[in-house]
């Protein structure tokens, strides 16, 4: 689709005020995010987003639409993987919970800048080499396959291994402790980092990790840039708020991580289906948007309530137990 760059600066200048309000009003003084308040703005930015999505339907079609709701869904479910390292993040450097809203608001700032250029990267590569896309659906189909059989496997962080703090560290001063929350002192007349600066570049580069996974991802869905950013970045600005509303019950979701490993495995099949059709029946087909959707929506659904279905038999055999 040809979107006018008037499409592009208004929706950046929509991002950046609400992300203004966001840090400057909302959340100018540094508080510990509860569930209450973690929820009414989880569900403020999925009404933005579907609202946007609404409007791209009335602008661009049906199928634009669909599109972006497809790829919102996606990108939005994968993000859930992120917390999963969020939580042993903070654990790890011990970060009080009213600086963390601090540490992910700049995180996906930072996240934004990363994944535009990775995005029109991508479009660009696909546009001049059509079939780098088959390389991005065998890739998926690996790493959901990779994920899948890893599952069960304890997460871990290592921090002092990651190559940004390793830099940080060599021209930089690191201070022991907190200094609230900044991210650069200076103390005797030394510019020093803070452990808070540290845990952003870690935010950073991991999301940049998790940003391979799911943009080819959505690839998958379209090759229209704008749709395939506006629905990444839509997706990643409601995710510190989903952090903060399932922090607290991540070890609930036992399923999710099969979910998600089984979603990125379907899209890299149908990537993929177009040539694997032709091999086979000299003629190429390819899974329809509407009904990736549908799957996308009933792999989450059955992988969440298996996931409480499990955590409320677990929590039915503690009494058991306690009494033995």
């Amino acid at each position: 689709m040809d979107i006018s760059i008037w499409a592009w600066v208004g929706f950046h200048a929509v991002i950046f005020f609400l992300l203004a309000l966001d840090l400057g009003v909302f959340h100018r003084s540094a508080h510990e995010v509860k569930v209450k308040e973690a929820a009414i703005w989880t569900v403020v930015w999925i009404s933005l987003s579907l609202l946007f999505n609404l409007g791209l339907y009335f602008w661009l079609g049906q199928q634009a639409g669909l599109d972006f709701l497809t790829g919102y869904l996606i990108e939005y479910s994968l993000s859930v993987d992120n917390i999963f390292v969020f939580v042993l993040l903070f654990s790890f450097f011990r970060v009080p919970a009213a600086y963390q809203h601090r540490v992910l608001f700049w995180g996906i700032l930072g996240a934004l800048l990363m994944r535009g250029s990775m995005i029109l990267l991508g479009a660009a590569l696909i546009e001049r080499f059509e079939w780098i896309i088959y390389i991005f659906g065998a890739f998926l189909v690996f790493t959901g396959m990779r994920m899948f059989f890893s599952a069960d496997d304890d997460e871990d962080v290592h921090p002092e291994g990651n190559i940004l703090v390793r830099v940080v560290r060599r021209f930089l001063p690191v201070t022991k402790e907190m200094r609230g929350p900044r991210f650069f002192v200076k103390e005797d007349g030394k510019l020093m980092a803070t452990p808070l600066l540290l845990v952003l570049l870690i935010v950073e580069s991991t999301d940049l990790i998790f940003a391979v996974d799911s943009i080819p991802a959505i690839f998958g869905i379209t090759h229209d840039a704008f749709i395939v950013y506006t629905s990444n970045i839509c997706a990643i600005l409601g995710l510190r708020s989903l952090y903060f509303l399932l922090a607290g019950v991540m070890d609930k979701f036992h399923y999710l991580k099969t979910g998600l490993a089984a979603i990125l495995t379907f899209v890299g099949v149908k990537m993929l289906w177009p040539e694997i059709t032709y091999l086979a029946l000299h003629e190429r087909y390819e899974i329809p948007n509407l009904l990736s959707l549908g799957v996308i929506i009933a792999t989450l659904s059955v992988a969440v309530i298996a996931s409480l279905i499990r955590a409320r038999h677990l929590e039915g055999q503690k009494p058991a137990e306690v009494g033995q």
